[in-house]
């Protein structure tokens, strides 16, 4: 049977929280809910000279938006906190100087055999200063050693020189000892079996001078401490697991299982980084992009639907959820596609036929309360009610409402009448036109305004107007949003109601 699963997430508070965070915490809270167990926030904030204020906020932010809750953490509670590195530091240290310990009976140990030592992980004190650990690497990439390794100098230290450099308080660092020789191998649960020759492996720094764990110590640390059992996360900490299989070892651990998912790409196929790509989540909540409809976008860059579907919701995906079907080449993070989704989610096309009217009242209401949401007080309800039918076949963003219908809404169009002659300059005789179309809506009464008189009452025009349909009422659409494109014409007069729409026609004319 599998043991109680326990995944996590581990980012660190560096500024906007980026889209592969929660590309890879979508799949870590699926496979955990999928099999009944949980899921973590851990916060990594050692480094502070990448520190930025506010960020852990946002993080948490994000995970309310996306509708992503987990189970623990440090703003959720848990029994294995506290839930920050920087609030642990005692631990890494203790389990640093539980290594050397270690590496220092093998050397005391008669008993023990040689190959034992030679064969061993543990951790050893290391006093060289920056400037020799650059004369080393150079020497050594000139020799043609690539990549570089550090030469052990600290390892040959006898144990007195080692307590006289600490009495004498010289800065210092704690390596990992790798063992020389075979091969660290672990079976990763997307890409199969995956091996490393430890002679390739370096020793690693443990701890820094400043006391601080560098990722290596502090990730195994963390994780073994809560229990964590699946470790999913992205390829590019491949050639880190050996590291850390051998200091689960070395510390007499078992070790979690591992899967590795594919990084986000850019278009050209380079890793999505934010020169090319935005990368914070809330870029995208701001252009209108829905929570659910992320969700949906981000399971499809890695994970396939065992029935083809490109729609679904995060339900689904717990209910479908398995490490086989992730796949092991990196997706192209196409915005045009994800916009394409979000509109099919405006249309609601996945759950229901588009033939029923109860189904697109429901649906209606469901884009009325988004736009609400997104809009907070811009526009009254009763208005996006009535303007809902007019945009949902058109919108890809929420973003894109306001566009569609700030002509219909404000009282004066955004561009200036100026503007508006010059698009309807193509056009020949387009004063007739529009002076043939104010002259018949001018007696409509105001009681009599809606899209079915419009459309009899214009259409009964065109005969006079010596031009075709479509483009009389291109010159009426200009006149009245300013756009070549938008809403349907008709419905979009109704709601603009008589007074706004002939106001409209005798400023164009004017």
């Amino acid at each position: 049977m599998m043991p109680k699963v326990r995944t996590r997430i581990a980012p660190s508070p560096t500024g906007d929280p980026h889209i592969g965070t929660f590309y890879n915490a979508l799949f870590n809270f699926a496979f955990a809910k999928k099999n009944k167990g949980s899921f973590i926030v851990r916060i990594e904030d050692t480094d502070r000279t990448r520190f930025v204020e506010g960020s852990e906020e946002k993080l948490y932010q994000a995970f309310e938006w996306l509708g992503i809750k987990p189970d623990e953490g440090p703003i959720y509670g848990g029994n294995f906190g506290p839930y920050r590195q920087s609030e642990r530091l005692g631990l890494y240290k203790k389990y640093a100087l539980e290594l050397i310990e270690k590496g220092v009976a093998l050397t005391n140990n008669v008993s023990a055999s040689s190959a034992l030592a030679e064969g061993a992980s543990y951790a050893y004190y290391c006093f060289c200063s920056a400037e020799r650990l650059d004369e080393m690497r150079k020497e050594q990439q000139t020799k043609g050693i690539i990549p570089p390794k550090y030469d052990r100098t600290c390892l040959k230290l006898s144990a007195s020189e080692v307590e006289a450099k600490l009495k004498a308080n010289e800065p210092f660092v704690i390596r990992l000892k790798v063992p020389d020789q075979g091969v660290t191998s672990f079976i990763d649960l997307i890409r199969g079996q995956i091996s490393f020759e430890n002679k390739l492996i370096d020793d690693q720094v443990l701890l820094k001078s400043d006391g601080f764990p560098t990722y290596h110590l502090a990730v195994v640390v963390d994780d073994h401490l809560m229990e964590i059992s699946h470790v999913i996360r992205g390829e590019e900490w491949i050639s880190s697991t050996p590291k850390q299989i051998l200091l689960y070892q070395a510390l007499g651990w078992e070790i979690p299982q591992f899967a590795h998912t594919s990084l986000l790409r850019n278009p050209d196929h380079s890793k999505m980084s934010k020169r090319k790509n935005p990368t914070s989540v809330f870029w995208y909540k701001e252009q209108g992009i829905l929570p659910e409809v992320l969700i949906n976008f981000l399971a499809l860059m890695g994970w396939s639907h065992p029935e083809g579907k490109e729609i679904f919701y995060l339900e689904e995906l717990i209910e479908k959820f398995d490490l086989s079907r992730i796949g092991t080449v990196g997706p192209v993070f196409d915005y045009n596609k994800l916009k394409w989704l979000n509109g099919e989610y405006f249309r609601e096309t996945q759950n229901s036929p588009s033939t029923s009217s109860g189904y697109r009242a429901k649906s209606r209401e469901k884009l009325k309360s988004q736009i609400c949401d997104f809009y907070k007080e811009k526009y009254p309800q009763d208005f996006i009610e009535k303007t809902i039918p007019l945009v949902q076949e058109r919108m890809m963003l929420l973003s894109e409402y306001q566009n569609l219908v700030d002509f219909i809404f404000e009282e004066k169009l955004t561009i200036l009448p100026t503007q508006v002659k010059e698009l309807l300059a193509k056009y020949q005789n387009w004063p007739a036109i529009l002076q043939s179309f104010l002259t018949s809506l001018t007696p409509l009464a105001a009681n009599q305004w809606n899209t079915e008189n419009l459309h009899k009452l214009l259409d009964s025009q065109l005969d006079k107007l010596q031009t075709t349909p479509k483009q009389a009422y291109m010159i009426l659409r200009i006149a009245l949003s300013g756009s070549s494109v938008g809403p349907p014409l008709f419905e979009s007069m109704e709601i603009m109601d008589k007074e706004k729409t002939i106001k409209r026609l005798k400023d164009a004319l004017t």
